[in-house]
């Protein structure tokens, strides 16, 4: 299948799936009343999913790699919230491991990806 648009990256689907179970989750009671946690979770997953769209967008590949990188970041960011939620109990066990397994599996994707972008000349 040749990649046309951002949405066939499995990438992006994978983020876009990770940010929908961000927000299910920040929904809940008890969570959804720590604004400050819930907000900055939300707005990390959504920087993964935004940033593999912009940088797919972009003119060269190395700016793509570059926006990669950041998205990568945001999941390691959205990572430590979620250890945060865990810790003070907003997530239970079950709920803890299915997001980081998530989260996990997208920055690993993110790698590999960035590092296929590094491979490839212009």
């Amino acid at each position: 299948m040749k990649i046309e648009s951002f949405t066939d990256l499995i990438a992006w689907q994978k983020a876009r799936e990770l940010n929908k179970h961000v927000y299910i989750i920040t929904s809940q009671k008890g969570f959804y009343t720590d604004f400050a946690l819930r907000d900055q979770m939300r707005r990390a997953s959504i920087s993964i999913m935004s940033n593999i769209a912009e940088g797919f967008e972009r003119a060269s590949r190395r700016e793509f790699h570059r926006f990669l990188v950041i998205a990568k970041a945001s999941c390691a960011e959205v990572c430590s919230q979620l250890y945060i939620a865990f810790d003070v109990k907003y997530i239970g066990e079950d709920a803890f491991k299915e997001s980081m397994e998530m989260a996990t599996e997208v920055s690993r994707i993110l790698g590999g990806l960035r590092k296929s972008m590094l491979r490839v000349k212009e």
